[in-house]
């Protein structure tokens, strides 16, 4: 999730980056140099998405760019979809089931490789802890230079997937790798940031931005049609599935639950499900309907805080002899604003059967 500095050449696992403003101030000039850019080159760089996949389908917009230069937390909305001091835009996949199967990184913009990195193990980090990943806290990515003193970077590719190297020239869409959890990640996902020069700048907020406003601004980086797919609502029941014990986050996460039939003599069967961003007063509703649509299971609760990641279940221990044979749905909603005219509704279903 965090992102870090670049670095001038492709770097074994052990290596540490060079400070950021010293690599900045040697390498930002030069590039312009050789960009063969008209003499009235765009001050702006345009930008479309770095992965390969549709937002709000298979992959979901987590964290922004934190702008608030204290200790507080403000992303480009003037919410809190961002921690303190986080410099990129995170775009998760929904699992490692899915990093297994590939979602390729691509470039933001037309540029030349400045650096890369790859070879590092593609782990939690709330499980190896940060100081394994000290100095390489971006994981395995690549840096990019552009006209105009512009600089993308891509971080937590996933191990071995790097297929550029310095010098290359890269077409914006062209693939640099794919999606990992590598560095300091807590999920897989690509972390996208945008410099000029040394300044991080959000890609929604883009330049000439009033620091007081809301919203994106006047000139945001993101080509139209990519800001409006990731201007849509950042809450989302992105996993869902049966279990027939326990469900444990990790195992979900892996992409090791769900989508297989249960065995009628199963202990339990629960309903799980993965979220991002639920908020304090959302009402969490999960229901589980028998083949023959009587509800097994209906249990709605309050939630008490705001999370940028909640994994939550509910089930139910076997009575009988066995379950009903049959076809079983279990859906999790979150309410928000129930009753006023603002209320909005995130749902999410899952199927599964039991022989």
């Amino acid at each position: 999730m965090a992102c870090l500095q670049p670095h001038r050449r492709r770097l074994a696992t052990a290596a540490v980056i060079a400070p950021l403003l010293a690599l900045a101030a040697v390498l930002a000039g030069p590039f312009a140099d050789a960009a063969e850019a008209p003499a009235a080159a765009a001050q702006t760089l345009e930008l479309q998405l770095p992965i390969r996949c549709t937002p709000g389908a298979d992959c979901w917009l987590v964290n922004m760019v934190d702008l608030d230069p204290g200790p507080g937390v403000r992303d480009h909305l003037c919410g809190a979809r961002s921690y303190d001091g986080h410099k990129g835009t995170d775009i998760a996949v929904r699992d490692m089931k899915a990093v297994a199967v590939g979602v390729d990184v691509v470039a933001a913009a037309a540029g030349v490789v400045r650096g890369t990195r790859d070879g590092m193990d593609d782990v939690d980090v709330t499980v190896i802890g940060k100081d394994a990943i000290k100095g390489r806290e971006c994981g395995n990515g690549v840096v990019l230079i552009h006209s105009a003193n512009w600089e993308t970077q891509y971080c937590h590719l996933k191990k071995g997937s790097v297929v550029v190297k310095q010098g290359d020239r890269v077409a914006a869409g062209d693939k640099l790798g794919r999606v990992g959890h590598s560095g300091e990640a807590a999920f897989p996902h690509v972390h996208l940031s945008v410099r000029r020069g040394v300044a991080v700048v959000d890609p929604f907020a883009g330049l000439g931005r009033d620091a007081a406003a809301c919203g994106p601004g006047p000139h945001p980086l993101w080509r139209a049609d990519v800001l409006k797919a990731l201007s849509g609502e950042t809450t989302a029941i992105f996993n869902i599935g049966f279990h027939d014990a326990k469900p444990e986050p990790k195992d979900a996460r892996n992409g090791d639950l769900g989508g297989k039939p249960i065995s009628g003599d199963a202990a339990a069967l629960v309903l799980w499900a993965d979220m991002y961003w639920p908020e304090a007063g959302d009402d969490m509703r999960f229901r589980i309907v028998l083949p023959d649509g009587r509800p097994l299971v209906d249990k709605t609760a309050k939630i008490e805080k705001t999370q940028a990641r909640r994994f939550a279940f509910v089930g139910k221990r076997r009575r009988d002899a066995e379950w009903p044979a049959g076809a079983y749905l279990g859906e999790v909603t979150l309410t928000r604003g129930a009753g006023t005219a603002g209320q909005r509704v995130f749902k999410a279903e899952a199927r599964m059967t039991v022989r």
